[in-house]
């Protein structure tokens, strides 16, 4: 793929477009007829539309080459200032490019999902070749599979299966496979020094091979059949079953027959319990949209290995906005705003998760996209929007629960609305558009100045931001004096605001970096307040935007007064106002941050944690396989050189360096 360079010559100028300079058309009118990309951005640098073409040329000409109106189209179209565009080899290219951009630079105008938590998996480690145990002394933890939950990156040294839809379905199937299969859940390290087997062993969930009490073979058959159950193939590990218990009982060995005979009865009880075909649908996602309101929902069921796994909402944002634009010529296939809307989900979250071969969707997909995630996956992907049977089901329980989940959405949003609403008036703040109203607060935590961290939360949109917190590691203070870390939280978050804004003259546009909140509170009285006074004098900022909140009398929830930085009298809300609740709610999610990373911080220094993270070319994954090896920092500090060389990724030149820094 290259770029399109903007001073490519030009051909014949693109019809006129009002507002819009010369150099932009001329660079339109350039364009090669070849698939690709293309990024619309304001004059303020901000990226307004991302969009994938199978003809550059046709498809941006199409924005400038006609009157819009009062569309939210033409609205776009008019703040268009410059563009970009990526040449690719293929239309599936484009497609792909087109949502890593839109998940880098989230457009206003394009439909955004954020999904920022990944995805667990259950691992089996080790591969499936059988690895023998080398006899008496410590077991070899790699001749014992271990399955646990696992989060992350995939490698070719372990067997993963997922993912799953959350931690909770991840922990059912190791509860299942537990009780069924009895695979060892022990890290490595307790595994290979045990003398005696544990509770799992007495409660019937584990076969004890850290003892011994089942020989490798064996164990490695149970493996396979929990392998062969994960992957949906339970009637022919049923009949395998069946034929090992038989064979057992011919042979007169009657225990064995009998324990293959409960797992075969805890086998048949799950399926029943599951309560769904367990016939060609190993793997399948059933994906179905709900859009009213102005929001979206979309809900994602998982089918692994032929069961049930459970569902995901997600929320697309910016639908509103993103309604009305136009797609590429070839996506007449996507005739409403649902179908597009899925479109949307399914090209952004694949990019990351592995697909199923099978689809089944509320509304059809396009073909275009299909072969994208083809390609990609390296395999046959297919996608049914009207299902029958089994599969009709599972797509009508998805809508059910899309709608549910879009309900309870716009009945929260409305109440969050009504707080924002509240809370505007009650403080003179700009009500034109509220949900780009933003409030940045700022809170400290420390236990006896150990470990200070200071906390900012940001809320807008009518919600709390969490993708825009930031937490800051308060140094070079007395400890307990929360004054200085208030002050040096403040001047670290504004400073570069400050400067961006002095740089651009105060200026009608203004860019993202230079954006300064709409209120900024303070978890603290005049004192808190009068640092922040200060900070904002010294900056040149506006001294409105500060309040504190002061606790009420006997620090009684509801009592909380605001506090002004620029002179204006105290204001008691009254404790069912709604915007003091919505003070409350920003306030308490600051505190909570600020105390988990407090916590994590003063865990880190008490186990010494921070010792192992400053050895020059430990990064975190070394650290975790030396932890992981040795049961925490103090086994690596009793470790000689040769016992950390033993670690995936150590040299003798860098455990020499640990061990010096260590000792």
């Amino acid at each position: 793929m290259s770029e399109v360079d903007a001073s490519a010559p030009a051909g014949e100028p693109a019809p006129a477009a009002p507002g819009h300079s010369p150099e932009l058309l001329a660079q339109v009118a350039a364009l090669p007829g070849l698939p690709g990309v293309y990024r619309y951005h304001d004059a303020a640098g901000n990226v307004l539309y991302v969009g994938k073409a199978r003809n550059l040329k046709k498809r941006v000409s199409s924005y400038f080459g006609r009157n819009h109106g009062g569309t939210r189209i033409g609205h776009m179209v008019s703040k268009i200032a410059h563009m970009e565009t990526t040449v690719v080899r293929s239309e599936a290219e484009a497609l792909i490019l087109e949502n890593n951009l839109i998940k880098q630079l989230a457009p206003r105008y394009n439909i955004l999902f954020r999904d920022d938590k990944s995805y667990p998996y259950l691992k089996l480690s080790g591969t499936a070749k059988f690895v023998p145990d080398p006899g008496p002394g410590e077991p070899n933890p790699d001749a014992y599979a271990r399955m646990a939950y696992y989060r992350g990156g995939t490698d070719k040294r372990h067997r993963y299966f997922g993912p799953y839809p959350g931690a909770w379905a991840v922990k059912d199937t190791i509860h299942l496979l537990q009780k069924v299969f009895r695979i060892r859940t022990c890290e490595d390290t307790v595994f290979a020094h045990r003398t005696r087997p544990c509770l799992l062993y007495q409660i019937k969930r584990c076969s004890a091979p850290c003892v011994r009490y089942i020989s490798a073979e064996d164990y490695a058959a149970d493996v396979a059949h929990a392998e062969q159950f994960l992957r949906g193939e339970t009637q022919d590990l049923l009949q395998k079953l069946e034929q090992r218990m038989m064979a057992h009982a011919d042979a007169l060995e009657f225990e064995q027959a009998a324990e293959i005979r409960n797992q075969i009865g805890a086998l048949s009880r799950v399926l029943h319990q599951q309560a769904v075909e367990v016939g060609g649908d190993a793997d399948v996602d059933i994906l179905a949209v709900k859009v009213q309101g102005g929001r979206a929902c979309v809900n994602l069921a998982m089918v692994r290995g032929g069961r049930h796994l459970g569902d995901r909402a997600y929320f697309p944002s910016q639908v509103a906005d993103a309604t009305g634009l136009a797609f590429d010529e070839g996506d007449a296939e996507l005739p409403t705003l649902e179908a597009q809307v899925l479109d949307a989900f399914i090209a952004q979250h694949y990019l990351g998760v592995p697909a199923p071969a099978q689809l089944i969707t509320s509304e059809p997909v396009s073909a275009a996209l299909l072969k994208a995630l083809s390609e990609k996956e390296e395999l046959r992907i297919s996608a049914t929007h009207a299902p029958r049977g089994q599969r009709r089901s599972w797509l009508e329980m998805a809508r059910q629960n899309a709608g549910l989940q879009l309900a309870r959405l716009l009945a929260e949003e409305g109440s969050q609305q009504a707080r924002t609403r509240a809370l505007a008036e009650a403080l003179d703040l700009p009500v034109e558009s509220l949900g780009d109203l933003r409030i940045e607060c700022f809170d400290i935590s420390h236990t006896a100045g150990e470990a200070t961290q200071a906390s900012c939360v940001v809320f807008q949109g009518h919600r709390m931001l969490s993708s825009d917190y930031r937490r800051y590691k308060i140094e070079g203070i007395t400890p307990g004096d929360d004054y200085a870390a208030m002050r040096q939280v403040l001047e670290r978050r504004y400073a570069k605001i400050a400067e961006a804004l002095r740089e651009q003259g105060g200026g009608e546009a203004i860019t993202r970096a230079a954006r300064m909140p709409d209120l900024v509170l303070v978890d603290g009285g005049k004192g808190q307040v009068a640092m922040a006074r200060e900070v904002f004098e010294r900056l040149g900022l506006d001294l409105s935007l500060i309040v504190g909140v002061e606790k009420g009398e006997g620090r009684k929830v509801g009592l909380e007064e605001l506090v002004f930085a620029d002179g204006r009298e105290k204001v008691y809300l009254g404790h069912d106002s709604a915007a003091l609740m919505l003070v409350a709610q920003i306030r308490d999610e600051a505190h909570r941050f600020a105390i988990t990373g407090m916590r994590a911080q003063r865990a880190r220094v008490r186990v010494g944690g921070s010792r192992i993270e400053e050895i020059a070319g430990v990064g975190p994954k070394k650290r975790a396989r030396l932890l992981q090896r040795f049961g925490g920092v103090r086994g690596v500090e009793g470790a000689s050189v040769e016992d950390l060389m033993t670690v995936d990724g150590i040299s003798r030149t860098l455990a020499e360096q640990i061990y010096r820094a260590l000792h």
